[in-house]
């Protein structure tokens, strides 16, 4: 047994030599043949002074200096060469008693019984150096995966429980006994890895040359047993160490031979391995390929480690020798000791050197490239990794250069894991010059990746990097800016990542205006103290948010023009007056914790708050400091704006963490952390309520800016301001200001947010009757207004802007508040007014929707186009809050209001579908308003079914006036029953089919083939306006282009979704179903948008089977699907449609989104059944053995 210790103690390549004695001999000879193994505490050696302090010195040991003494010629140098001669002898001597006469004595620890218990560490001895922290090993366990009944390397490592050190000694000492079998076994052992149970024996392995042969007999019998799993790739849980203790095996096995002298004693011992190892690195089956080179980089990073601690030891000795030559006395004996040292360890360095170069030849060079990712990525991980430890050899552009080929990879995980290892690189600026020629190289796709990557996560990274390369100063102007820009992306994370690139740009637009300025100290003197309390007064920050705005309106490809444009003009055209952010309140959220400025949102706000005007005004006579000062903080109109969004979202974000540090789990909710938040939600309530009506009087006359000042209000929390007892005049005075901007604007977007902030008012309670009196007050000026301009058009002078800006307000004061009194209120007869002046407003609506008027004037034929959507959307909200209060009085047995006569409306909207043609707007306004009203009051019926008798209310106004008679439970069910005719039915449908077809023009999509069935008998729609424009993409630009295909496709999904629920409500569609299969047939082919909205016309028929079913007969009712067609589908025509790749990709693209439907349970399982009988016509996936072509060999 002392023998087979001492093996394994030789191997170790972590633990330093013991320091040499001239009593090296004795000691060995008597602890190997007279001494038993003795402990700690018996221990005569363990009186020296480290075992004083409770440590454990590693190479005292008897059977340490046996091993060191075994390593043979090599060790013995070493010890002649560590003699120091008399001089040094009494030099040190000489120190040591004057450190011993200045220092204090350190107070003796006593021992515990747990160290005097403790026996001396047995460490192998390593190579004369000292060697580099190595990465964390697997702790050795017993794998209870692995069969008993193994044998061999692999039941040692995984079946024993002996650590990989230990197995590789053990190994290393049978092979010094008999090489072939311990090869043999070797070579056992990394078949067995690859899954197989695979047998190669001694004759094999002496005749080296008929190892590829062998090898491809092996192959065809590992294909033989259709093995398609394999350790390195399992998922199962007892192989999730395996890969780390593999490549931990290897890596101690090549540390442990250069420990023992071996790997250049005994050269077969490598070449041996590398015939077997990198010929399975070429094979044509994943397993071999993949565990050969997991194999090969773990062992070239052995040699890695080795290569280095070889360089540092040549270093260290030439230093010493070095040191020695300048001495007084020279020790020529101790100089050519020293200067033969160094040869020895020159001449291994040079044979590590050319078995790492063999390796990296014969495996990376083809692996790097694999057709498997996995493996890619493991040869990408590896570089990386000998790059950094062993800078000298791998830190080159030679090899380099392997990385930057890789950035280009098509594998996303591939890509993510060399920019992590570039990322690494970077992070040591000691090493830029290194990195300088390879930055220059692929900086171009560095930043191609971060702008138009595919993978969010991957553009990030890239970003991170990238700000690292910035700091070494190898980054262009045009790359810091094309970067700085990605602060408007689409994607978050791409946001965030680019926030602290772009604070470092505002940083050094700062730092330049500061140098302007004189510096600190003409800064100071601008400024003067700056007083924490008063937010109005010029402080430093302003310098910072006026770099901010630059960089932003800079990056922005708006900013071109000083004067305000519209924040996301293709939003604004695809959804008017929606509640879309902006990209600029997008980038000034990631630029909150970017910019420690903008949590201070109080001293943004006095910053747009103050007058600059009046600073600069006095000319360039008296050049101050303070009037400087005041013009480098002098902001244009754009940059108002964009700080604006900068403000709204620094006041969101500062709401937010205080709410999120009140609800976070993690946090203590004391009594005063609650109490900390209550005072923070008031001051910025009261702050806002002040600072608002400011901001508006300043900025509220540029519909641009008024529309951003209005979205603060959404934030402001009304109920503290309430709770604090705040005089009320305030509050009146807040909504005063919203009212003078919804009166004097014309802009959807200010209408909107107008609306939106008042609809915000109105949720507080307490609030709620003097907010409700604000909001009649409207009603009043609005439809006096209309009123007017009704009259002034009956006597011939009409004002179609005022007519088109007053049903603006009135459809937008609709969609927030009940409207029906409103609408139905007469105004008293007056002989100066006509009848229709003081008519029903909804009677004033509905005639302004007819279309007799034509005017060849586009200006004024677009402004009665808005007169007429305008009051569309009105009525539609009118019979909105009817149905409403129908539903509530139905549902709770109260007396009922009768429905009102919406024929003459209905008739209008019918007249205006046949009279425009193509997509015109106000056609596609109309039908969806004629499905709405339909559907709308068809979902009543249920509620009237079920009410029997119910008690009326009489309404008193004059029969030819009246708007809604009284009715009982009867007459409401009967007037709800009003089915779409078969006319209006075909006139619907034909607008569909124009529509369709525009997006698929727009959207370069092909339709499938009309069939000649019932469903294409609708009359053809002149749509020569859709089709002879094919010319018209010519000059323009792609956000145009973008724009109108996000337009058409908004137009075709909004009518498709209003037919959908007129059939899901019974009141389109006949017992043919003519319509729904007209909707179904290009279901595949419009995009994802288009088909989930055609998904709530499944028939969950499904449902009561899957359920019925347990779970496990799944393939039952999978061959079930296969065998018996869906119900409801149509058969496809006999008409031959061709299909572009690019659409084929998108529909089968599409099929993975079913499972995500909001729909209930009832649509759920027969979406899954359309899932798996579309997969019918996916294209099979590449089996593996398809996979196993290797890329470039």
């Amino acid at each position: 047994m002392p023998a087979r210790l001492s093996s394994m103690e030789l191997s170790d390549p972590i633990t330093p030599p013991a320091s040499s004695s001239p009593n090296d001999a004795t000691l060995r000879k008597s602890g190997r043949v007279k001494h038993k193994p003795v402990l700690l505490n018996n221990d005569p050696n363990a009186s020296i002074s480290s075992y004083n302090s409770g440590k454990r010195k590693r190479a005292d040991t008897l059977e340490q200096l046996d091993a060191i003494g075994s390593i043979g010629e090599e060790t013995s140098f070493d010890e002649e060469d560590g003699d120091p001669d008399e001089e040094e002898m009494k030099e040190k001597r000489r120190k040591s008693r004057s450190k011993k006469s200045s220092e204090k004595p350190a107070a003796k620890k006593p021992k515990t019984a747990k160290l005097q218990s403790t026996s001396l560490p047995v460490r192998p001895a390593v190579n004369g150096v000292k060697k580099p922290p190595k990465p964390r090993r697997p702790r050795p366990q017993v794998n209870a995966a692995i069969s008993d009944e193994e044998t061999g390397l692999f039941a040692e490592i995984f079946a024993q429980g002996h650590t990989v050190d230990a197995v590789a000694a053990e190994w290393i000492t049978r092979y010094n006994e008999h090489n072939a079998n311990a090869m043999c076994e070797l070579i056992k052992f990394v078949l067995k890895c690859t899954g197989g149970d695979l047998e190669v024996d001694v004759h094999d392995i002496e005749d080296p040359d008929n190892a590829p042969s062998k090898l491809k007999d092996l192959q065809e019998e590992y294909q033989a047993k259709n093995i398609t799993d394999y350790p390195l790739i399992s998922k199962n849980k007892a192989y999730a160490s395996f890969r780390p203790t593999v490549a931990a095996f290897f890596f101690a096995l090549i540390s442990t031979a250069h420990a023992a002298g071996v790997l250049y004693s005994d050269l077969a011992l490598l070449e041996n391995i590398e015939v077997w190892v990198m010929t399975m690195s070429s094979a044509s089956i994943r397993p071999f390929r993949h565990t050969a080179t997991v194999i090969s980089l773990a062992m070239e990073s052995a040699l890695c480690s080795v290569y280095s601690s070889l360089a540092d030891n040549t270093a260290k000795t030439v230093r010493q020798k070095e040191g020695e030559q300048k001495k007084k006395s020279v020790n020529k004996e101790r100089i050519a000791s020293l200067q033969k040292k160094a040869a020895e360890e020159e001449r291994k360095s040079a044979m590590v050197d050319e078995m790492m170069e063999s390796i990296f030849n014969a495996v990376y060079v083809h692996r790097y490239r694999d057709v498997d990712p996995k493996i890619r990525v493991d040869c990408v991980t590896a570089l990386g990794g000998w790059i950094t430890a062993a800078p000298d050899k791998f830190f080159t552009s030679a090899y380099l250069r392997y990385l930057g080929w890789v950035l280009s990879d098509t594998s996303a995980p591939t890509r993510a894991e060399v920019v992590k290892q570039l990322s690494k690189l970077y992070q040591h600026k000691e090493d830029v010059a290194r990195l300088r020629a390879f930055t220059e190289k692929f900086s171009p796709r560095f930043v191609e990746m971060a702008i138009r990557d595919t993978e969010p996560n991957i553009r990030a990274a890239v970003i991170g990097m990238l700000d690292l390369v910035r700091d070494t100063g190898l980054l262009e102007p045009n790359d810091i800016d094309s970067i700085g820009r990605l602060i408007f992306d689409s994607e978050q994370r791409v946001r965030k990542a680019a926030a602290g690139f772009f604070a470092k740009n505002i940083n050094d637009s700062y730092d330049a205006v500061i140098e302007d300025l004189g510096g600190e100290e003409g800064l100071a003197e601008a400024i003067g103290e700056e007083d924490p309390e008063d937010f109005d007064m010029p402080r430093r920050a302003w310098l910072k948010f006026k770099c901010l705005a630059e960089n932003l309106q800079s990056y922005s490809s708006e900013g071109d023009d000083e004067d305000v444009a519209p924040i996301l003009p293709e939003t604004v055209a695809v959804f008017p007056g929606s509640m879309v952010e902006s990209r600029f309140a997008l980038a000034a959220r990631a630029v909150y914790d970017a910019v420690p400025e903008v949590k201070n949102w109080e001293v943004l706000a006095g910053y747009l708050l103050y007058d600059n005007s009046a600073a600069t005004s006095k000319g360039n006579a008296s050049e101050s400091p303070e009037i400087l000062f005041r013009k480098s903080c002098l902001l244009n109109g754009y940059e108002e704006m964009l700080l604006l969004e900068v403000l709204k979202e620094a006041v969101k974000q500062r709401l937010l963490e205080a709410v999120d540090s009140e609800t976070d789990k993690k946090s203590k909710r004391s009594k005063a952390r609650i109490e900390e938040v209550r005072e923070v939600q008031e001051s910025i309530a009261l702050h806002l309520a002040q600072v608002i009506p400011q901001l508006l009087r300043r900025f509220g006359a540029n519909p641009t800016t008024a529309a951003v000042v209005l979205q603060l209000e959404h934030v402001l929390n009304l109920e503290i301001f309430e709770e604090l007892r705040q005089d009320s005049t305030t509050y009146v005075s807040l909504l005063d200001d919203i009212n003078k901007q919804f009166l004097t604007h014309v802009d959807h977007g200010v209408l909107a947010e107008a609306s939106n902030a008042i609809l915000h008012a109105r949720s507080y309670e307490d609030l709620e009757e003097v907010t409700e009196g604000k909001i009649q007050e409207l009603w009043s000026d609005t439809i006096g207004t209309l009123r007017t301009l009704v009259g002034s058009r009956k006597s011939g002078e009409t004002d179609f802007t005022g007519l088109c800006n007053t049903i603006t307000r009135i459809s937008n004061l609709a969609s927030i508040a009940d409207c029906t009194s409103i609408f139905e209120t007469e105004e008293r007869s007056n002989s100066k007014k006509s009848n229709a002046a003081t008519a029903q407003p909804a009677h004033i609506l509905t005639e302004l929707v007819q279309d007799e008027y034509a005017d060849n004037d586009d200006e004024a034929q677009e402004q009665r186009d808005e007169i007429i959507t305008g009051a569309i959307k009105a009525m539609v909200f009118y019979h909105m809050w009817i149905a409403r209060s129908l539903k509530t009085s139905l549902a709770a047995n109260m007396p009922t209001l009768g429905l009102p006569d919406w024929h003459f409306f209905a008739s209008a909207l019918l007249s205006l579908m046949q009279s425009r043609s193509g997509t015109d707007p106000v056609r596609l306004a109309a039908t969806g308003a004629y499905l709405d009203i339909h559907s709308l009051f068809a979902s009543l019926k249920t509620i009237t079914s079920r009410s029997d008798d119910q008690s009326t209310r009489q309404i008193t106004t004059p029969p030819n006036k009246q708007i809604r008679q009284r009715s009982n439970a009867e007459d409401v069910e009967s007037s709800l029953d009003r089915p779409i005719t078969p006319e209006a039915q075909s006139l619907i449908l034909t607008i569909f089919v124009v529509t369709e077809k525009q997006y698929a023009r727009r959207s370069r999509r092909k339709l499938e083939a009309a069939s000649d069935d019932a469903i294409d008998s609708a009359p053809e729609d002149p749509v020569s306006e859709i089709e002879d424009d094919e010319d018209e993409d010519e000059g323009t630009t792609s956000e145009q282009i973008r724009t109108q295909q996000l337009l058409a496709e908004k137009q075709l999904c909004e009518l498709t979704g209003k037919m959908v629920l007129a059939i899901l409500g019974h009141v389109l569609d006949g017992e043919g179903q003519n319509v729904r299969r007209r909707l179904l047939r290009n279901r595949m082919r419009l995009g994802p948008n288009f088909k989930e909205v055609l998904a709530y016309l499944d028939e969950p028929k499904a449902k009561s089977k899957a359920k019925a079913k347990p779970k496990a007969s799944t393939a039952k009712i999978r061959d079930t699907n296969q065998a018996k067609p869906k119900v409801g589908k149509k058969a496809k025509s006999k008409e031959v449609v061709e299909v572009s790749s690019e659409e084929e990709s998108d529909g089968e693209e599409d099929l993975g989104e079913e499972e995500d439907d909001p729909l209930g349970a009832e649509l759920a399982d027969d979406r899954i059944e359309d899932v798996e009988e579309d997969n019918r016509g996916k294209r099979p996936e590449k089996d593996h053995d398809d996979d196993n072509e290797i890329m470039g060999d």
